[in-house]
């Protein structure tokens, strides 16, 4: 209402009928005008009063939130996290309404109805009207696209960090072409040689000198080239907002059998902390389940089915990463082994493929993560994975 409106108002008894239906109008066309100037912003906009029942509300809020009514009724008695269908957007706005919080910020993934993920950022406010707390304004954000953009920037900087490896490949290719290249020109000569005299080709043992040296040559060049490929190849990984400690509970859970079977106690030291992470829950099942077999391994191979190994995950929130720490009480590495853990095709162990490790370390870095090992020979392992918590704003400042 303008200045004007309101020193009129304040003189209602004095006016004519005419007076009082221009007043209306005018008070109407004010209501109007800011109605279409709400419906018209791509941001999600929902107006709240003290009990969180909605006053006000426009199309973008809902398109982004996971309701379930639409349209978002207004001025009844329902309470916004009652009409909210996803349970960790409800509960987060129960809980800033129980405690009185005014100013909060908080990021969301869902599931849309095409089935795939979107992320929402809700931002709440206080209603301050005549200086008195008079409810707060949500702001609803669709940030799919800002953080599909930071994957793929990630991605990027992942790529560029590929050249040095294609110049090492190169560089590791030429050798092989080279020894190639001089032993078919050795086996040319020969043939030229031997039919330009008495037409016999030379010895059998002289050829497949030559020739297994270039089909060892051959293999080595393949080798290198599926390594290449291998290191290149992109991950699929779909993300969500998810906590990870429910998620390491559950893994242990599945692995725990096959580890109590063979007298292998698991301990689980998990963090009370909720923080959420952007990950995919079938990519951190992998990561997990291959260090737990090659734990299992390790241990298998010095207790040899005894009692005393020991499986351990423990889970930290440090310096904005969330610290996952596996380790064990199994054989351990030799130093060689140690500086040569995540590379493709390397392996200790008779039957492996000595990719199972280079993948982990491929997910790691996908989910903009970091791993780190330390082993001993007799003593065990230990891999600590760092991944970075979502900045977002969470202060959640009481209101006053």
């Amino acid at each position: 209402m303008t200045s004007f409106n309101k020193s009129v108002a304040q003189k209602l008894s004095k006016l004519s009928e005419a007076q009082i239906q221009k007043l209306f109008s005018s008070i109407t066309s004010e209501r109007d005008a800011l109605s279409s100037i709400i419906e018209s912003l791509s941001l999600g906009l929902i107006i709240l009063d003290k009990d969180y029942k909605i006053l006000l509300s426009n199309k973008a809020a809902e398109r982004c939130l996971p309701l379930s009514v639409r349209p978002l009724p207004k001025n009844e008695s329902s309470k916004l996290w009652e009409l909210v269908a996803d349970p960790k957007i409800s509960d987060f706005l129960k809980a800033c309404f129980e405690k009185n919080k005014t100013s909060a910020s908080e990021e969301f993934s869902v599931r849309a109805s095409d089935g795939q993920i979107r992320f929402i950022q809700l931002t709440l406010s206080p209603l301050v009207q005549e200086e008195k707390l008079e409810g707060c304004i949500l702001a609803v954000r669709d940030i799919t696209e800002q953080r599909k953009q930071e994957i793929l920037l990630h991605r990027m900087e992942s790529l560029a960090g590929l050249t040095n490896l294609a110049a090492s490949v190169a560089h590791e290719i030429k050798n092989p072409l080279g020894a190639i290249s001089i032993h078919i020109q050795l086996l040319q000569k020969a043939v030229k040689k031997a039919r330009e005299a008495d037409g016999l080709l030379p010895d059998q043992k002289f050829l497949e000198k030559y020739i297994d040296v270039v089909n060892d040559e051959i293999a080595n060049l393949n080798k290198i080239v599926m390594d290449f490929l291998f290191a290149v190849r992109p991950i699929s990984a779909s993300f969500e907002l998810l906590e990870p400690n429910p998620l390491l509970h559950k893994f242990a859970d599945f692995f725990a059998p096959e580890f109590s079977s063979k007298n292998v106690q698991l301990k689980l030291d998990l963090c009370s902390d909720t923080t959420r992470l952007l990950l995919d829950q079938k990519l951190l099942r992998e990561v997990v389940t291959n260090l737990a077999q090659n734990s299992l391994a390790a241990i298998q191979e010095k207790f040899k089915g005894k009692d005393g190994g020991l499986f351990e995950i423990h889970t930290a929130v440090k310096d904005n990463k969330f610290v996952i720490l596996i380790k064990d009480n199994g054989i351990g590495m030799s130093q060689e082994t140690l500086a040569r853990v995540f590379e493709p095709y390397y392996t200790t162990k008779a039957s492996g493929t000595g990719l199972g490790l280079t993948m982990v370390y491929k997910i790691v870095k996908e989910f903009s993560g970091d791993i780190q090992v330390e082993s001993r020979e007799g003593e065990g392992s230990a891999f600590v994975i760092s991944l970075p918590v979502p900045q977002t704003d969470k202060r959640l400042l009481e209101a006053k």
